[in-house]
C-alpha cells in the first residue's frame, strides 16, 4: 500500500516494513520520506504564495494608476471649468471633478485594504498633458479637452474591464463599480464632440 503526498507516491510503513516486502525500513529512510513530503509541500506552498503575490502586484499597479488617473481627471476638470466658455463643457468638467473625487476616495480605501502607498501627484506624462492644455483657450481648448477625455476614457475602460474580471478581489470590485461611471463619461464626451 502507498500513500500520495502532494502527488508523490511514498511507501506506507507498517510495523517497520514497507508493504512491498520483508525489507526493513530504517528510521533514516522513514525520515527521508517525511522530509521529501515536507519539501514538496513547502514548494507547493511557495508556488501559491508567489502566484498570489503576482496577482497582488497587478492590482497594486492598477490602483496606483487609477488614483493618478483620478487626480488627472480632477485637475483637467478644474482647468476646463476655468478655461471653457461652453456651458456644456463646463457642466461635463464639473461632473468629472465630482465623480473622480468620489472614485479617488474609493481607490484610497482599496489601497489601504491591500496595503499600498498611493501617488499624490500627476505622472510626468499627465503633467505634460495638463501643461499643454493650460496653454490653450476658447474653442481650441474645448476640442482638445473633449478629445483628451474620449481617448483617456477609452483606455481607462479597457483597463478597468480587465481588472473587473478578478473575483473576490478589492481592486477588481473597485473596477467593476467604476465601469458604469467611466462609460457615462465617455458617452457624454462623445456627445459633446460634434458641437465643438
Amino acid at each position: 500500500m502507498t500513500a500520495a503526498i502532494l502527488g508523490v507516491e511514498v511507501p506506507r510503513l507498517i510495523g517497520g516494513q514497507s508493504e512491498g516486502g520483508p525489507h526493513a525500513t530504517s528510521r533514516s529512510e522513514e525520515q527521508d520520506v517525511k522530509n521529501s513530503g515536507l519539501l514538496a509541500f513547502a514548494g507547493a506552498l511557495l508556488g501559491l504564495v508567489t502566484a498570489a503575490s503576482g496577482a497582488d502586484k497587478v492590482s497594486e499597479v492598477f490602483i496606483r494608476d487609477a488614483v493618478q488617473g483620478n487626480l488627472a481627471e480632477i485637475k483637467l476638470g478644474q482647468l476646463a471649468q476655468e478655461k471653457t466658455q461652453s456651458a456644456e463643457v463646463k457642466s461635463y468638467a464639473q461632473m468629472l471633478v465630482t465623480d473622480h473625487s468620489t472614485s479617488n476616495e474609493q481607490a484610497e480605501k482599496v489601497a489601504k485594504q491591500i496595503g499600498i502607498t498611493i501617488p499624490t501627484e500627476l505622472s510626468v506624462s499627465q503633467k505634460v498633458t495638463y501643461n499643454r492644455m493650460s496653454k490653450l483657450s476658447g474653442t481650441a481648448f474645448d476640442r482638445a479637452f473633449v478629445a483628451e477625455m474620449i481617448a483617456g476614457h477609452k483606455t481607462s475602460i479597457t483597463r478597468f474591464q480587465n481588472e473587473a474580471k478578478k473575483k473576490d478581489d478589492p481592486a477588481g470590485d473597485f473596477a467593476n463599480q467604476m465601469l458604469p461611471t467611466l462609460k457615462k463619461h465617455l458617452d457624454a464626451a462623445q456627445q459633446l464632440e460634434p458641437g465643438l
